[in-house]
């Protein structure tokens, strides 16, 4: 006896497209509606913002919470061969972070198939593309 289900790819194919779809309607007006949270919360910032720079204080406690203003530095170059320069000169790698260009390496691996860098993790997996019927 054939105890093999089976299974109708055209429905799994046609049901897959709907769910994709819905979930692109789905996340296309949650990103609007926190597009628009969003603003809101910035205009409010700023508004506290306002106030602390006007008194000149650095946190407020009120009723419902406090807030309070801090300064946020980040960092960045226009200018990365003098950047990479300046950091090796400064024996200083840990100005960088630590991660590997995905599409850079696999290009560098396909260009250089005898040079393996060793402790290189690599993970690859199956994966399904379904497109609609055009």
């Amino acid at each position: 006896m054939n105890t093999e289900v089976s299974v109708d790819l055209d429905r799994l194919v046609a049901v897959y497209i709907k769910i994709r779809d819905k979930k692109h309607e789905f996340m296309a007006a949650m990103t609007a509606q926190e597009e628009e949270f969003d603003l809101k919360l910035k205009a409010i910032e700023l508004k506290l913002l306002e106030h602390c720079k006007e008194t000149g204080v650095e946190s407020v406690r009120t009723a419902s919470g406090t807030f309070y203003r801090s300064v946020k530095m980040r960092y960045g170059t226009s200018d990365w061969e003098s950047m990479g320069k300046f950091i090796l000169e400064n024996e200083a790698p840990e100005l960088l972070e630590k991660r590997i260009h995905q599409g850079n390496m696999r290009q560098f691996l396909e260009d250089n198939p005898d040079k393996l860098p060793r402790g290189l993790n690599c993970d690859s997996e199956y994966t399904v593309t379904v497109r609609r019927k055009r």
